[in-house]
């Protein structure tokens, strides 16, 4: 079986298409579907049915489907781990990372590191906790860093810094110029927080369940960028670390609060790794230099 028409087989997946994949590879569609009967005379059994439609995978199609992409990936991982034992320093890593991290870590870190290593080259894919962790799981990853997390056991996490939480309020909002503010006062305002799948919104439900205290908040949502724009409209205010909304305090459009001692909230950045996966010269060296670019910066 050749790699060819693996690759070919896993655009086609991808696009669900015979045209689009061959124009996406710059080949003819006729040599996609040359490839794919290539697969179908390997594996002795159908992989796709053809219709108007497009195509359809069989069930011998999902199942290859599922370990193709993977297949591939691997095999450019052991491509640039080759490059690696020729000593040239250069190659890929892609990193996924969750938006409450990008801009005040994963940013400044990547342009520090580049100073360094100017030929290496990187993708980096913003979704959310769980999407970055399963990227890792399933080898579309080299990296996974994440705040808000989901405890998912299957990563291996190389570097946890601790993160502060505070009230972020607009500069408007009636607690804004406080040195201080407790769960209970906090309680009395609209509160936009995340929903509880994030690991911030179950320490936050256990620190108000200590002291007693029942929040319903105004706004439940699934994206910080939404908890910013709802707390920049005044609509209520909301918390999360300060380094999440560095630019908007040193605009001076948002403000943070400190939490009182009682009621401080805290959760963990993490950088992840496959557990059995060998990274890269790239990788090796980009995690490490997260690591100590996290443990310097660690509860700003």
């Amino acid at each position: 079986m050749q790699i060819r028409a693996l690759m070919y087989f896993d655009e086609l997946v991808r696009t669900n298409s015979m045209r689009q994949a061959a124009e996406n590879l710059n080949v003819a569609p006729t040599a996609v579907s040359r490839q794919i009967e290539n697969l179908e005379d390997y594996f002795g059994t159908p992989l796709v049915e053809r219709s108007a439609r497009g195509v359809t995978l069989t069930a011998a199609g999902e199942l290859l489907a599922a370990r193709a992409g993977r297949t591939l990936r691997e095999l450019e991982h052991v491509q640039q781990l080759i490059e690696d034992l020729k000593g040239l320093e250069r190659g890929r890593v892609t990193i996924f990372a969750n938006g409450a991290i990008v801009a005040s870590l994963l940013t400044p870190a990547l342009a520090e590191f580049s100073k360094t290593y100017p030929s290496i080259r990187f993708e980096v894919m913003i979704t959310s906790a769980r999407q970055a962790v399963e990227a890792v799981n399933s080898a579309r990853a080299d990296m996974a860093l994440t705040l808000f997390a989901p405890q998912m056991t299957e990563a291996k996490v190389i570097a946890r810094s601790e993160i502060t939480y505070e009230v972020i309020a607009s500069s408007r909002h009636a607690l804004a110029g406080r040195k201080e503010v407790t769960l209970r006062e906090l309680a009395r305002h609209a509160l936009a927080l995340p929903e509880t799948s994030f690991g911030f919104r179950q320490a936050f439900d256990t620190a108000a369940e200590r002291q007693g205290l029942t929040f319903e908040p105004a706004f439940t949502v699934s994206a910080l960028e939404m908890l910013k724009e709802l707390v920049l409209s005044d609509m209520a205010a909301t918390l999360l670390p300060r380094l999440s909304v560095r630019r908007e305090l040193e605009a001076g459009t948002l403000t943070a609060i400190p939490l009182a001692s009682e009621s401080t909230i805290r959760t963990h950045a993490e950088l992840s790794i496959a557990p059995d996966r060998q990274l890269s010269f790239a990788a090796a060296k980009l995690s490490g230099f997260i690591e100590e670019f996290m443990r310097s910066n660690a509860s700003r």
